[in-house]
């Protein structure tokens, strides 16, 4: 008989919603600081100046908004789990997206104004709405968690780029972790290799021999922002085992042809 199916993690909606508001209010304050040298560096993300990375931010709690001011959609396409393996294909329609809503106003002006309207719209729908997206519908619940991905990983990005230290929500932070590590194991369903994150996660994955008791055979061991950037594409797998970020035992133990979950 297959093994049974796990229950979906679940998420405190409440400490969620939290939490993206209070992340987007964190890079918002920090955008409007930005000295024009700044905003005019590369981003590390293609062809994106820190200018177009912030603005990208300012759309997401915009598209946010905009989402929960169209009709809502009848069920739900997508999980929370499931979305990291859905944006590759919409990577260039969402850019193009961004730049057509968000170009000729000043950036803390975006930022005011999708504040407004994200908190506007949250206020007045339950987690239980279904938003029609281009990546497929989804439970505002849900959407909301992979929210926290977006801010979380871009956040990084900005710091990075720019020189910021913006501090990170621990919510959101920890929402980012897990549902990353739940979806490398619905990427490689199995239980020979254990992934741990602590203190947010840990999962089993890979087929494989199962262990029941004990240590595990196969064990990788990283930090939040180490796996966040692994599963991102920020950082390859030989660079941050090399710097000793990721600690690896056992022969089945190299996730590097898992990763990057999306980029």
């Amino acid at each position: 008989m297959p093994p049974a199916r796990k229950k979906p993690r679940a998420y405190d909606p409440v400490k969620i919603r939290a939490a993206v508001t209070a992340q987007f209010g964190h890079v918002a304050r920090a955008v409007g600081e930005l000295e024009p040298e700044q905003l005019q560096r590369s981003s590390g993300l293609g062809d994106w100046t820190v200018a177009d990375l912030a603005a990208h931010i300012a759309w997401i709690a915009d598209s946010l908004a905009a989402g929960l001011a169209r009709p809502p959609a009848a069920v739900p396409e997508l999980t929370a789990t499931e979305w990291p393996f859905a944006t590759a294909s919409l990577a260039g329609k969402i850019s193009e997206a961004a730049r057509e809503t968000l170009t000729g106003a000043p950036l803390p002006e975006l930022y005011e104004r999708a504040a407004g309207a994200m908190a506007e719209g949250l206020a007045a729908n339950p987690g239980g709405r279904v938003l029609q997206l281009w990546i497929g519908d989804m439970t505002l619940a849900d959407f909301l968690v992979t929210r926290t991905v977006e801010l979380v990983v871009h956040t990084d990005d900005l710091n990075r780029a720019a020189g910021l230290d913006i501090p990170i929500e621990r919510q959101a932070l920890a929402a980012c972790t897990r549902l990353l590590a739940d979806s490398l194991a619905l990427k490689a369903p199995g239980g020979s290799v254990e992934v741990r994150i602590p203190p947010f996660a840990v999962v089993q994955c890979i087929e494989g021999p199962r262990h029941t008791r004990g240590t595990p055979p196969n064990v990788v061991e990283t930090d939040p922002l180490t796996w966040i950037r692994l599963a991102t594409g920020r950082t390859a797998w030989a660079e941050a085992v090399d710097a000793a970020h990721v600690r690896a035992g056992g022969e089945r133990a190299d996730l590097s042809a898992l990763l990057p979950l999306m980029s």
